[in-house]
C-alpha cells in the first residue's frame, strides 16, 4: 500500500452517513460539532456553510462538498439573516432517509461523517486544515461527483446492502478529496500528507511504507527517487518535517502500536515484523516516539476496551 492506504487503514477508518437533506425558501440549521470527521456535499442548490473559529463564511454551490476535519459547531443557511434550527430536531423528523426544513426542495445535501481509531489527529486531522473545501469545477474532481452519485442512488433507491455499499463509496469520496486537496493546495497540509504533493518525496514515502521492515539508509531511498542523498535528505526534511530515517522509525512504531493493540502477538514477534532484530531495540525506540514501553501500552489498551457481555 501506498502511504495515504496505509495511514487510513492503520486509523480503520469508517463512514457513517445520515438521512439526506432537503431545504427550501428561508432556512438554516445548526449542528453541533461532530464526532469524528463531517462531510456534506450540495447535490442540488446552494447554501453557505458558517463554521465556529472560521474567519469567513464558504458558499457552496451544486457540486461542492467538504469536510470539517476538528470538532466544531457549524451552520448551513440559505441567508445570513436567518434564526437556525438546531439539526436534532430537523433530522429526527427524517422519514425514509430524508429530513426536511424550509419551504421547498431548492437544494438537497448529503452527508454524514468518518471515524478513526487510535492516533488519527496526531497522524492525519492535524495535518489538514480545519475546513477542506472541494468546488465542484476543481480541475479532476470527476471522482468526487461520480462517487457522490453513486452515494445518492443507493440512498435514495435502498436496494439490497445500499448501506454497506454507499459507506464504502463514501471511503473512496474521502481518498478522492484528499487527492485532490493535496493537488490544489500542496502548502495548506504538512507532514507526509505534504509529502506526497512532492514527486521526490512522495517516491521514498512509498518505498518506506512498501517495505518499512527493511533496514533503508538514505542513499537508498535516494536512488530510488532518484536524486543525490543530500537532496532527498534536504527535500524530506523541509517538506515532512522529519529526516526520512527519523520518518522511518516513527512509522514502524504506529506499526507496532497498532499490533500492540490488537493483541495476541509476542514483543519479539512485533519487534520482528517492523524490522527490530530485539525486544530491546523495539522497547527504547517505542519509548522514544510514544513515551511508555510496549509492555505498558499494551495494557493500556487492553484497560480500555470494554468488557464484553
Amino acid at each position: 500500500m501506498d502511504a495515504l492506504e496505509d495511514v487510513l487503514t492503520l486509523l480503520e477508518t469508517r463512514s457513517h452517513l445520515s438521512a439526506r437533506l432537503v431545504a427550501g425558501g428561508r432556512w438554516a440549521v445548526r449542528f453541533d460539532a461532530p464526532d469524528g470527521v463531517k462531510f456534506n456535499a450540495v447535490r442540488r442548490g446552494s447554501c453557505r456553510l458558517e463554521v465556529d473559529g472560521a474567519e469567513e463564511p464558504i458558499d457552496l454551490a451544486e457540486g461542492d462538498c467538504y469536510l470539517l476535519t476538528r470538532r466544531r459547531p457549524f451552520t448551513l443557511r440559505s441567508a445570513p439573516d436567518v434564526f437556525p434550527v438546531p439539526a436534532g430536531v430537523v433530522f429526527a423528523g427524517a422519514e425514509d432517509g430524508t429530513a426536511r426544513t424550509g419551504q421547498g426542495e431548492e437544494v438537497l445535501m448529503i452527508g454524514g461523517r468518518f471515524s478513526f481509531g487510535a492516533r488519527a489527529q496526531e497522524l492525519l486531522l492535524d495535518r489538514l486544515p480545519p475546513v477542506v473545501h472541494l468546488p465542484a469545477g476543481t480541475r479532476h474532481a470527476e471522482t468526487v461527483r461520480w462517487a457522490l452519485t453513486a452515494i445518492d442512488q443507493e440512498m435514495s433507491d435502498r436496494p439490497m446492502g445500499s448501506t454497506v455499499v454507499a459507506e464504502h463509496l463514501a471511503i473512496v469520496m474521502l481518498v478522492h478529496v484528499l487527492r485532490l486537496h493535496l493537488a490544489r493546495e500542496p502548502h495548506a497540509v504538512s507532514g507526509w500528507l505534504a509529502g506526497l504533493a512532492d514527486p521526490v518525496v512522495a517516491d521514498a514515502l512509498d518505498r518506506l511504507h512498501r517495505e518499512p521492515a527493511k533496514p533503508w539508509t538514505v542513499a537508498e531511498l535516494a536512488a530510488v527517487a532518484g536524486v543525490s542523498r543530500s537532496a532527498l535528505a534536504v527535500r524530506f526534511k523541509a517538506t515532512v518535517g522529519q529526516a526520512p530515517l527519523e520518518y522511518l522509525t516513527r512509522w514502524r512504531i504506529e506499526l507496532a502500536a497498532r499490533r500492540l493493540r490488537e493483541g495476541g502477538a509476542t514483543l519479539a514477534a512485533v519487534a520482528h515484523s517492523v524490522g527490530y532484530g530485539s525486544e530491546s531495540a523495539l522497547s527504547v525506540a517505542f519509548k522514544r516516539v510514544l513515551g511508555t514501553s510496549p509492555g505498558d501500552y499494551r495494557k493500556q489498551q487492553s484497560r480500555s476496551l470494554p468488557a464484553s457481555g
